[in-house]
């Protein structure tokens, strides 16, 4: 892995770093390529990790100056010791041909960091930079992350097929509703949930009102609605709902459909929006699988935020609470199986047959996990309903199965007498 070096690299490490997974997979690609972009949401610690690794750095969000040279002379941002760090990038996004030609001229490897927070729309003047850069997916903390997991159980392992153990968590049912409220946000995890929970609220706002236009270009969108579209993605978390539902679940006023999609699109692009794709899989009946994905906000607590729930009226309403710590487990399962390359998927058919997480990895092993909340009724259920989808796989992708899981908010870690593993999240590690 790439480390940072000198005296330049130590001012750019931020005081009390917290490592994350995605560390070595961003030392492996500064290694490899000429430039290095990090994508993700706000907040969610691109900055953190990019000064982590940069021996030079600017800042287009908050230098005004630099976006004032960068529109005459974008060349002129590149200036500085490698890897060089250029923060929300797509701010001015000429920049990008200018790091290309860069690293064309330059023989080096690991030049330069391009951080950002959105995609910006297709340029056909912007070259695509095939085989010189890497791109690198950036989510919120996992719970492993942030403290808030032992790591005793490793998703490496599940996937090769380890049998797993772990101790009581201490934390209980209330506890893991308020770190899916907290979120994995790097910048708020010392903060009181209340002050959590009204920035992430103001956050929502600022992705209504400022990024969704900014990044459309326009100012005929409409604050409200792109407001009220996330209040029913936050109500409809982890389920397959349609445009058409969430068209007409957008309280008081529908929306039309068109300005759905658009708003939808707009949401991906700025990562505030990550479908969970449907697996691909052969089964022996003839049920008829469903395509549709399930789609999450960036972090459960945008979710929760949106919809003003706090872990009183979660613990209140314990569908809710499923629905989003289901998204808690997706959100875990996705940066932990990144440093695989495995993808993250969800599998349900006509008959009642399903998985709500499937971790596949480029070699065919994956494994299936349903996500519940806890308790030995609900483990049992789930066990079941993972055997019962199992025995309808062709035999060839059942050869390929590393482990079935239930994974639950609190218990122990165990392997059942049926081989089906039991991990709460609260132990689960890469």
């Amino acid at each position: 892995m790439i480390e940072p070096t000198g005296d330049d690299a130590t001012t750019m490490a931020p005081a009390g770093y917290r490592p994350r997974v995605v560390d070595a997979e961003v030392g492996r690609a500064l290694g490899a390529a000429g430039w290095l972009v990090l994508e993700g949401p706000r907040a969610c610690g691109k900055t953190w990790t990019g000064l982590r690794f940069a021996r030079s750095a600017i800042r287009l969000d908050t230098d005004v100056d630099a976006r004032t040279i960068g529109a005459v002379e974008p060349a002129a941002l590149l200036e500085g010791a490698s890897p060089r760090l250029i923060d929300e990038w797509q701010m001015l996004p000429a920049v990008w041909n200018h790091v290309r030609h860069a690293c064309d001229a330059g023989s080096g490897r690991g030049l330069f960091i391009l951080a950002g927070s959105a995609q910006p729309a297709d340029d056909m003047t912007r070259h695509t930079g095939a085989g010189r850069v890497r791109r690198i997916r950036m989510r919120p903390m996992s719970l492993f992350e942030s403290g808030d997991s032992s790591g005793e159980v490793s998703l490496a392992g599940l996937l090769n097929g380890e049998p797993c153990r772990a101790a009581r968590p201490a934390a209980g049912l209330r506890d893991v509703a308020a770190m899916l409220c907290r979120g994995g946000w790097p910048g708020q995890l010392d903060l009181p949930l209340p002050e959590v929970q009204q920035n992430l609220r103001g956050y929502l706002s600022e992705v209504a009102r400022t990024d969704v236009r900014r990044l459309e270009g326009q100012a005929s969108h409409r604050p409200g609605g792109v407001e009220r579209l996330l209040a029913s993605l936050a109500r409809n978390t982890a389920t397959e709902a349609s445009n058409s539902t969430l068209a007409s679940d957008v309280e008081p006023e529908p929306l039309h459909r068109h300005s759905v999609r658009a708003y939808l699109e707009a949401l991906r692009r700025l990562f505030v929006l990550e479908e969970q794709p449907a697996w691909s899989v052969r089964l022996r009946s003839r049920a008829v699988l469903r395509t549709s994905p399930k789609r999450h906000l960036a972090d459960p607590s945008l979710a929760a935020a949106a919809l003003g729930a706090d872990p009183d009226r979660l613990m209140s309403d314990p569908s809710t609470l499923g629905l989003f710590f289901e998204s808690l487990v997706v959100r875990d399962l996705r940066v932990l199986a990144q440093p695989l390359d495995g993808r993250v998927f969800h599998l349900r058919d006509a008959a009642g047959r399903e998985a709500d997480a499937i971790v596949e990895c480029p070699d065919g092993r994956w494994l299936a996990a349903e996500i519940k909340l806890g308790g030995p009724d609900a483990v049992d259920a789930a066990a079941r309903s993972l055997l019962r989808f199992a025995a309808e796989l062709q035999s060839d992708r059942l050869d390929q199965r590393s482990a079935l899981v239930v994974i639950t908010a609190v218990g122990y870690g165990y392997t059942r007498p049926d081989g089906v593993r039991v991990v709460p999240i609260t132990a689960l590690g890469p």
